[in-house]
């Protein structure tokens, strides 16, 4: 009789979810679907509230990436007022974006996808987790953990809360930095430097080559990608530019991030509450391996896939070693955790460059005045698991009275269910499984960072 194989909760991410695997009579795997069933609610939330307490309410979507939602939901706010932040405080926005995306990706990498790649997809779960990661691999599991603390000390130290944080105001910046301040952070960004490169080399060299060989079959299907590119060169942005939607065979088109209900279309579907967005052109979304439609990605590796370079030097040097491995666009699944440390390197040096430039420096933080107005603004950044994208709409008062929000998990939802469903079927044969062959399966979620 056909059987349904539970896994609940999904392990090692950053979140709540489960995932049903269908087999049908001969034990063989129909269908997999992950559900996630912890209701939100957050643009619900938003209705009838001032638009700039938005930025203070969406930073309790994620503790892991609350500076993100900060950062979107304010640029939606000063579109629906129609303000602008300083250029000072621009860029005091974009160094807090890269000082909280450093701290996530070493979470990613060594606390939730290392234990895989260090013990291996078949240890003991008991032993398959950042303990046994501890006892394994003693030395590289404490420079993780002290250089995840440091960095999210260092932006705690300047900006105050790291979690649920304050410190971005609609029409800038609630402080300046100062110069004791900015000699503190360079020293911490410098060693993140140091410490981003040597985990390139350590999972370029060592980690995941023998894993993207045994596990070019876990998840690899051809897709579509979006990400931020910079308008004037197509290099990888992350803070500011415009969105590059690439298709299977490399072709893209680019589009402003207020242009994105023209390209993106969403469902849902009765058994998840996450939305499931789709291409617009595609008229429809197709869940099959073989020949994908309206389905793209979003997250690290489509980033890498959709921009032209990187604008600084170590991460573009790592991207090309990538491309001349992988070509362009990559479909592997598991490319995800190389292309998630390139960009740890882009964000180190980023962080760097804005440091160095004396303009950060500046005390003109905020605009004002700022009235009340009827109006309507969609605020983009790229968070660590994707672009995100709020949109928002006030009334004369400046009360919401419309909030869509679409995050980098939303975005890879159809990416997530088809790549769970081919690692399924190809791990899964005759309705013989173990708890190691379940983890290659979630592995093949994992690489997501959901």
């Amino acid at each position: 009789m056909p059987r349904t194989i539970r896994i609940a909760p999904l392990t090692r991410i950053e979140g709540h979810a489960a995932l049903d695997i269908h087999l049908d009579e001969a034990g063989d795997v129909a269908d997999a679907r992950m559900t996630v069933m912890s209701l939100r609610g957050f643009e619900k939330f938003l209705m009838g509230r001032p638009v700039e307490e938005v930025p203070r309410i969406v930073t309790r979507i994620c503790g892991i990436c609350p500076w993100q939602h900060h950062i979107a939901s304010t640029k939606a706010a000063e579109a629906c007022l129609g303000v602008a932040p300083t250029p000072t405080a621009a860029q005091l926005r974009e160094l807090c974006q890269m000082l909280a995306s450093i701290p996530d990706k070493i979470l990613h990498f060594y606390f939730l996808a290392a234990p895989d790649f260090v013990l291996g997809p078949g240890a003991d779960p008991a032993l398959r987790n950042v303990a046994g990661l501890v006892g394994a691999a003693p030395e590289l599991a404490r420079k993780a953990a002290l250089m995840r603390y440091r960095t999210q000390m260092g932006l705690e130290k300047f900006a105050g809360k790291v979690i649920h944080p304050v410190a971005v105001l609609v029409g800038g910046f609630s402080k300046p930095l100062l110069e004791h301040e900015r000699a503190e952070l360079l020293a911490l960004t410098r060693d993140a430097l140091d410490f981003s490169l040597e985990s390139v080399r350590l999972a370029r060299e060592t980690l995941l080559p023998p894993l993207v060989k045994r596990f070019r079959e876990l998840g690899e299907y051809p897709s579509a990608y979006l990400g931020m590119v910079d308008p004037n060169d197509g290099s990888l942005a992350l803070h500011d530019g415009v969105l590059r939607l690439m298709d299977q065979d490399g072709s893209h088109e680019e589009f402003h991030p207020s242009d994105y209900t023209s390209h993106l279309a969403e469902k849902v579907e009765p058994w998840t509450y996450l939305k499931f967005p789709y291409m617009r052109r595609a008229g429809r979304l197709v869940l099959d391996e073989r020949e994908p439609v309206g389905l793209y990605r979003t997250n690290c590796l489509a980033r890498v896939n959709v921009c032209e370079g990187i604008s600084t030097p170590l991460a573009h040097s790592e991207l090309e070693i990538f491309r001349r491995e992988f070509g362009r666009p990559a479909h592997q699944t598991f490319l995800y955790h190389w292309a998630r440390l390139i960009e740890l390197v882009y964000c180190c040096e980023r962080a760097i460059e804005l440091l160095e430039d004396p303009a950060i420096l500046g005390r003109d933080i905020r605009t004002l005045p700022i009235a009340p107005r009827a109006g309507e603004g969609v605020g983009c950044v790229e968070a660590p698991r994707g672009t995100l994208i709020y949109h928002l709409k006030c009334d004369h008062e400046g009360m919401v009275t419309h909030a869509n929000l679409l995050a980098g998990t939303t975005h890879n939802n159809a990416g997530m269910n088809l790549s769970a469903r081919q690692a399924a079927r190809s791990a899964i044969k005759g309705g013989v499984y173990d708890q190691g062959l379940l983890n290659t399966v979630e592995m093949s979620l994992r690489a997501y960072d959901p």
